[in-house]
Parts: C-alpha cells; sequence; structure tokens
C-alpha cells in the first residue's frame, strides 16, 4: 500500500528517508516541498536526485482534493467548497474574510456520530475520520484557488476530538516552522463536550483556543437536544474545561446556540451565567452567542432574544459576545454543513 506523505511528520519522514538510505536532510527538505511549497508531484521536488524521485513515486502517494462545488454568499465575504475525497466521499469547508484576516472552517470527519438536534453534518450519518493529510489539504487547496488564510477553525462537519490522535497530528505538521508554519494561537478547536478528550488535550498544553458547544444551562434539556451529555453532564464538562484553564492559562471560549423558545429567556441567562461562575474562575471563559442557523430538517427557529440574553449576561459578570452570522444563504453558518 502506498504511504500517505503528507501525513508524516518530520520525524517519520526522518525514519521513513533511513530505511532508503538517504541522508538524514532529506527529510526536512521533502517536507519543505510538500508543506511550504506545496507541490502536487514528486516531480517537482527539482532539488532531489531523480533517482529518489523515483523510489518516492513507486512508494508514496501526493493525496490531492477535487473541487466539486464553489458557492459564494451574496455578500461576497464567504465561500463554501465541497471537497471530494479519493475514496468519493465527500466534505464541506467554509472560507471567511474578515477585517482582521480570512479565516477558513475545515472538516475533521466524514460525517458525525454526536447527533446534535439543531445540527446538519450528523443527519445522514457517519462514515469515516478524515486523514491528516485531508485536513491539512482543506487549507492548502483553499488557499491555492483563494486568498492567504491567517486562522483555522476546526468546526465543520465532524467532531474533532472524536478523531484526537489525526487532530493533534495535523496541529503538529501545521505549526511546523519547516512547513505552512502557523500558530497555534490562530486555531480555534470546537467540541461538542467529551470530557476524556479535553483532559488528554489539556496534557499538552497546546496553544490553541478552546470553543466548547454548552447551548443549554440543565442536564435535561442538554440531553434532549446535545446526546452527548448523557455521557459527560456539564458537571463533568465543566470541571474538565476548568481543568483545562487551570493547567493551561488558556480561556475556554463557550459556544450557545440561541433556539428560539427551547434556551433564550431570562431565566436561561441567569443559569447560564450562575453555572458558569460556579465553576469557572472569572476571566477564564467567555461566552459566543450565536442564533441558531435554521436547517430543514428541524422545527428550531433563531432566537429574537440575542441582544437582551447577552445583556442579562452582561450583567451578571459574563462576558458575551454575539457572532455575526456568514453564509447562511448558502447553508455555509455554523450548524448547517454537510457530508456532502
Amino acid at each position: 500500500m502506498m504511504i500517505d506523505i503528507l501525513s508524516l511528520t518530520t520525524d517519520e519522514l526522518t525514519l521513513e528517508m533511513n530505511s532508503l538510505k538517504q541522508p538524514k536532510y532529506r527529510a526536512k527538505q521533502i517536507f519543505e516541498w510538500l508543506h511550504k511549497k506545496k507541490v502536487s508531484s514528486f516531480a517537482e521536488m527539482t532539488d532531489t536526485p531523480a533517482q529518489l524521485r523515483e523510489v518516492l513515486e513507486a512508494n508514496f502517494c501526493i493525496k490531492s482534493l477535487n473541487i466539486q462545488k464553489t458557492l459564494v454568499s451574496g455578500r461576497q465575504d464567504t465561500v463554501k467548497y465541497l471537497y471530494g475525497l479519493n475514496d468519493g466521499n465527500k466534505i464541506e469547508t467554509v472560507f471567511m474574510s474578515h477585517k482582521h484576516g480570512n479565516s477558513l472552517c475545515i472538516s475533521s470527519q466524514v460525517g458525525c456520530k454526536m447527533a446534535c438536534r439543531f445540527c446538519a453534518s450528523g443527519i445522514a450519518g457517519f462514515e469515516r475520520n478524515l486523514t491528516v493529510s485531508e485536513m491539512l489539504l482543506q487549507i492548502y487547496t483553499s488557499e491555492n484557488v483563494g486568498k492567504k488564510i491567517h486562522s483555522v477553525v476546526i468546526m465543520g462537519v465532524g467532531e474533532p476530538l472524536d478523531n484526537f490522535d489525526n487532530v493533534i497530528k495535523f496541529l503538529r505538521i501545521l505549526e511546523s516552522p519547516n512547513g505552512h508554519n502557523m500558530s497555534l494561537r490562530h486555531i480555534s478547536l470546537s467540541t461538542c463536550g467529551l470530557s476524556d478528550k479535553i483532559d488528554e488535550l489539556r496534557k499538552l498544553r497546546l496553544g490553541l483556543t478552546l470553543s466548547v458547544s454548552l447551548h443549554a444551562v440543565t442536564d435535561e434539556e442538554r440531553s434532549a437536544i446535545m446526546p452527548v451529555n448523557r455521557r459527560f453532564n456539564l458537571e463533568r464538562l465543566l470541571t474538565s474545561c476548568a481543568e483545562y484553564y487551570e493547567h493551561t492559562g488558556r480561556r475556554i471560549s463557550f459556544e450557545y446556540a440561541l433556539i428560539h423558545r427551547v434556551n433564550d429567556s431570562g431565566v436561561h441567562a441567569e443559569r447560564l451565567a450562575k453555572l458558569l461562575l460556579r465553576k469557572m474562575p472569572r476571566g477564564a471563559f467567555h461566552v459566543n452567542l450565536i442564533p441558531v442557523n435554521e436547517i430543514d430538517e428541524t422545527k428550531f427557529k433563531k432566537s429574537n432574544h440575542t441582544r437582551e440574553f447577552a445583556g442579562f449576561l452582561e450583567k451578571m459578570g459574563v462576558t458575551a459576545t454575539v457572532r455575526r452570522t456568514m453564509g447562511a444563504d448558502i447553508e455555509a453558518a455554523c450548524g448547517q454543513l454537510r457530508r456532502g
């Protein structure tokens, strides 16, 4: 079987070169061709011997993504790409242009197991994890056809922490100074609340921003819209979040999708503030409010009380921001992405 060379770290590539009786510097050289110059074939690696390029061609493959559809929002600030994978599966990736720079929302799985009721990503079920190269290529290909990307959010289709090993490896390669060289401080990872994996992530002390999807203030309400809460309830989740902040010093973003007559009342705001302030130190978090993005398969409607909800939280000493909705007209907003 051909080895997916884009998914190899420099250490792994060094071992492969050693097995081919190649000098150690070849690994760095090839890594830079792949992740800095972003070549699509071994023939383009012009400073490597022709014989080595033939050996690489025989033993390794450089994967690629195929853009099958491109949708541009009416405001021209959001572009959604439908990417075809080598096995026939499809994923969606979203480019967003902001005043402070360009960001890319990437997928981490084909489908999703989490089955959050307000989210389209899991409706077609779960197929498989994305490989390291398939996550990297969403960035490389999107930059190649568009503009430079300054930040990445792992918030598309799939639960990143359910693909833990590949996501961590992806981050290690992405931040490598010999490659794309993106600081992890420009990366946000969004999870629906896999507490055991948050505990593992904490131990790595990465510099990324952790975004935790909360969306409810009681276990009963959260379990009704987010089945993951039956495994990791609010007490367990917030304990993991508090420990994450204590060990990393990185402020956590709690995502809260406001759903009309489900979780958007003043009572909900008060309970949310009390819950977070009981479990987390002040300054350890902020709340990111998101008017839920409607999808055809559910009856959930966008709340009309977003500003009032934010005001309640602020009065109780909780910092809250309202996320600007981007790309809803092309179903590229949070919760609208699908398997393809």
